[in-house]
């Protein structure tokens, strides 16, 4: 671990089995997990809390201060969960007072040039390809994907196994289950792909697939829909959970594809 080119506070918490290679800043009120790689010119700020076996490579900037005026320098974290990979120049903010914590889960993928502002809450299994720009208290729940040089505004909720498309621009929420692009950003069909990959069986897509028949294509409002689906069709796991997501969704819900609305039409 020992590495003379490197700095280390000496009040960073380091497992005694992680390898720092040159030129590595740690400052002080760091912890970071057994079997985790620090790549060469990583800086790791006060605040960061890194799980086990992850790897960080050059460049990366973890716990920085966030980008928000209202900051006032008041104690955060970041926090990453373990198996975690962190690309190339990937910057992760910490929190602010408003939820304390910045979160990247286990088992994540940060690719090259990816930011995570302050207070965003990162699940399991998550993707953000390339040059993807997350901003603000931006929730992304378990293993959805973003495609590369997306932005995600501030606020917005992508639900669990969502794809996003490459240069899409996230203004909305994204229900579970779904694919999503265009401009606006638009309802793109049910991940199917993914979630047959993840052991989802055709009868649960299928109903998924109902659910959103209803959300995006028989031209219901979001009340209307839901009441439908809750009237005709069969309650499952995956019903519920889109009805709660449409039901707690701040931003609004992204909407069926129109193509007398969208620039590419």
């Amino acid at each position: 671990m020992k590495q003379p080119l490197a700095y280390i506070h000496p009040e960073a918490k380091i497992a005694p089995n992680v390898v720092i290679e040159p030129f590595v800043t740690i400052d002080k009120n760091v912890e970071i997990g057994e079997g985790t790689r620090i790549g060469s010119n990583v800086t790791i700020l006060e605040g960061a809390r890194i799980g086990r076996n992850c790897n960080i490579l050059p460049g990366a900037v973890i716990a920085g201060t966030p980008q928000d005026l209202k900051f006032e320098g008041e104690d955060s974290l970041v926090i990453i969960g373990d198996n975690t990979t962190i690309r190339e120049f990937v910057t992760i903010n910490r929190g602010t007072k408003s939820k304390g914590k910045t979160v990247v889960g286990n088992n994540c993928l940060l690719m090259a040039y990816v930011h995570v502002a302050h207070d965003c809450v990162l699940g399991n299994n998550v993707i953000l390809v390339n040059s993807v720009q997350v901003a603000g208290e931006v929730k992304i729940d378990d293993w959805a994907i973003v495609g590369g040089l997306s932005a995600i505004h501030q606020f917005v909720h992508i639900g669990k196994h969502v794809m996003i498309a490459g240069g899409t621009l996230v203004s909305k929420d994204v229900p579970p289950y779904v694919k999503a692009g265009r401009e606006p950003i638009s309802y793109a069909g049910v991940n199917s792909i993914g979630l047959r990959r993840r052991n989802f069986s055709n009868e649960q897509i299928r109903d998924i697939q109902d659910i959103y028949r209803f959300m995006f294509q028989k031209g219901l409002n979001n009340t209307q829909a839901i009441e439908r689906i809750e009237a005709e069709l069969t309650a499952s796991d995956e019903r519920d959970e889109i009805i709660l997501f449409i039901k707690n969704s701040q931003r609004g819900v992204i909407k069926g594809y129109n193509p007398d609305n969208s620039s590419n039409s």
